[in-house]
């Protein structure tokens, strides 16, 4: 099963365009979590307290860790989220916050170092950008850096179009490239 986070806001996303056509190149069943359709709670002290004695008790039944549960049974993830402001939308963020559950995404070992307990293979994490300046480690970086060294999953793949919106690109051609060139590779 591939897990398609979509982190899109805009109905005509250029980041979800491109996400779509990875996701038909995959062709596997497909479940998608609109993130922007999550209400999230508040990270309040009393929540936060709620969420660590659940974890101490290991007692993760509360329909909240639904989406934790849900991200480590993936075989696959896909992440479409655009660049926004040097970084990915908020609502990634807070999405990332409440999935990273330790006993279901991941433990540490006795000396600390954290232990992935997800299923995938592999993530793609697909954005585009309007500008050229796009360092990845406010966004992408950020997401493998977790991927690698807490969920497990070593194969993090970057796809991404940039200058969309750059006077005198050609926006479409950009991201007809894109496409082409995701098209052409060989996906595993």
């Amino acid at each position: 099963m591939i897990l398609f986070i979509n982190a899109c806001v805009k109905t005509e996303s250029r980041t979800r365009k491109i996400a779509e056509k990875l996701l038909e190149k995959l062709g596997m069943d497909v479940t998608e979590v609109r993130l922007t359709e999550i209400e999230f709670p508040v990270t309040s002290e009393a929540f936060l307290g709620k969420r660590d004695c659940d974890i101490l008790n290991r007692d993760y039944s509360h329909p909240y860790y639904d989406l934790a549960k849900q991200f480590a049974k993936a075989d696959t993830i896909v992440i479409a989220a655009p660049y926004w402001d040097l970084s990915f939308p908020a609502v990634l963020k807070q999405y990332i916050e409440h999935i990273n559950v330790l006993g279901i995404t991941f433990e540490y070992s006795k000396e600390g170092i954290p232990i992935g307990l997800c299923n995938a293979q592999k993530l793609y994490y697909v954005m585009t950008a309007g500008g050229a300046y796009v360092p990845e480690e406010f966004g992408f970086g950020y997401i493998k850096a977790l991927a690698q060294n807490f969920y497990g999953i070593k194969d993090v793949e970057l796809i991404k179009a940039t200058g969309l919106d750059i006077q005198g690109n050609d926006a479409e051609l950009i991201l007809k490239d894109c496409i082409s060139q995701l098209e052409r590779s060989v996906i595993q």
